[in-house]
């Protein structure tokens, strides 16, 4: 006999044979056992589902515009990047509009002052270049004119280590930074160039109070994804749109677009410098002891 386990059986006990002639009697009792898979299996399966659901989150998610939850977050994650400066930040875009070579910045960013100081290096198939230099919200200033690193040769970027006056770091920027004379720096407004772009989203993304939520959320913003970067989880945002549509499923609307955990800290952003051309600032490490040195902004 075949059990399933979502009908209940019940086990006969065998009854003697009847006598030729004889009456049929009163049937005896029966043993009745039934099975309870039913309440099992339908625990199993949902305790399963429960789990499922836990360890996918949004996974599978449409995006959305933002709930008011999701819009809190928002709304805290620039004033969160205000409190946790001076921050580590590393700038990462492409050399050329044709997306040749890539431009990397690592920099200590204060938000308190709206001041910069980074090592840079740009690298493509023929060269590379590194150097220092300083921003804040009026302009770049560049330490020195760019030389190319020791031992490079054409195609390919050199394996020795950096001379003693080429700064690969944030911290070495800091520090070096620091012993330049307000003379030694070369000073330039802001262009529209993707780097200049790039470096003044660094001094800007950050406020000294939080957004108002129902504000934001009523901009446009929208909850993209689930995704995990070095093994913490965040909420992938795009920006608020200065024209929102009545579908609010163009995503692509936003030129910028948000990495922000359940605590509302910021970990990443990227705008979109042309089609399909991005930049990427990562905070790699916040509350530093680095501070950003008075050069080039000092007087005298």
């Amino acid at each position: 006999m075949r059990f399933s386990p979502h009908e209940p059986h019940e086990l006969h006990v065998p009854q003697p044979p009847r006598e030729p002639g004889k009456p049929r009697g009163p049937r005896g009792p029966r043993k009745k056992i039934w099975v309870t898979a039913v309440a099992a299996t339908t625990a199993l399966a949902g305790a399963l589902t429960a789990l499922l659901l836990l360890l996918s989150g949004n996974t599978g998610a449409s995006p959305h515009p933002v709930s008011a939850d999701e819009a809190l977050r928002m709304a805290l994650a620039r004033f969160r990047a205000y409190e946790a400066s001076p921050a580590e930040v590393t700038v990462r875009l492409p050399a050329t509009e044709a997306g040749d070579g890539t431009i990397t910045v690592r920099a200590v960013v204060d938000h308190h002052v709206r001041r910069a100081v980074g090592a840079y290096e740009i690298v493509d198939d023929t060269r590379t270049v590194q150097g220092l230099l300083a921003w804040d919200l009026e302009g770049i200033a560049v330490a020195r004119p760019p030389a190319a690193a020791p031992g490079a040769e054409p195609g390919r970027t050199t394996a020795r280590p950096p001379a003693p006056d080429i700064v690969t770091t944030a911290a070495q920027a800091a520090r070096k930074a620091g012993t330049l004379k307000r003379e030694e720096w070369t000073r330039r407004p802001y262009s529209t160039a993707p780097l200049d772009r790039a470096l003044r989203l660094v001094v800007s993304v950050a406020a000294d109070r939080p957004d108002n939520a129902a504000l934001l959320a009523r901009s446009g913003p929208l909850w993209l994804r689930d995704e995990r970067l070095d093994g913490h989880g965040y909420g992938v945002f795009s920006g608020p749109r200065p024209a929102p549509s009545a579908s609010a499923s163009l995503a692509d609307d936003s030129t910028l677009t948000y990495w922000i955990d359940t605590d509302g800290d910021l970990r990443r952003v990227t705008a979109r410098m042309s089609p399909g051309r991005y930049a990427t600032v990562d905070f790699v490490a916040t509350r530093v002891r680095t501070s950003v040195p008075g050069a080039p902004w000092m007087k005298g």
